[in-house]
């Protein structure tokens, strides 16, 4: 099999990780709550990293819902769009060390990080969405970041990802589409 057949395969089994998308509105829905409390910022640096540990879970109650096969174990893209995830977890540590350096930012450096990992999805899923996000996430969180408050942040996020799921639910109907025309 192509490359190309391969990915095509992984972005229609995989409904472009919509479930992961969706999940992760869940999870910046927590973000926000955290961030509009009145705890202090160091308590919500750790329950912002504490609000993303359900993601896969989620993500996983969320495909059944919405009939994607979860694993994917009959293409080895697949495997490659784990390994893209896991590659997140290292710049994790950024943040992690911003948390205790700078601890009003860590949101901010946080969310970059959350934008940039989209990337590669662009590819694997060919993915407009992805690719346009990848870049206008991590621009937007170091702006609105640097002048507002975390919960202002959280809060655009939570609408970003509300939009990017709509997005990417509009690709893979039109995927769907182009295959039953074909």
């Amino acid at each position: 099999m192509s490359i190309d057949v391969l990915r095509h395969d992984c972005a229609a089994k995989q409904k472009k990780g919509l479930h992961f998308i969706l999940a992760s509105v869940l999870i910046w829905v927590a973000i926000l709550v955290v961030h509009l409390t009145e705890l202090p910022i160091e308590t919500k640096n750790l329950l912002t990293f504490c609000c993303a540990c359900p993601l896969v879970p989620l993500a996983f109650f969320i495909s059944k819902l919405i009939n994607v096969d979860f694993q994917g174990k009959d293409n080895p893209l697949t495997k490659l769009g784990l390994l893209f995830s896991i590659n997140q977890i290292l710049y994790i540590l950024i943040a992690m060390w911003v948390m205790n350096a700078v601890p009003d930012k860590m949101l901010m450096v946080y969310t970059m990080i959350f934008g940039a990992h989209l990337m590669p999805y662009s590819w694997l899923y060919n993915s407009r969405s992805y690719m346009v996000l990848s870049i206008v996430v991590p621009i937007a969180a170091l702006i609105v970041g640097l002048i507002a408050e975390p919960w202002v942040l959280a809060t655009i996020m939570l609408c970003v990802e509300i939009i990017f799921s709509f997005c990417l639910h509009l690709e893979v109907k039109k995927d769907l589409l182009k295959k039953c025309v074909l």
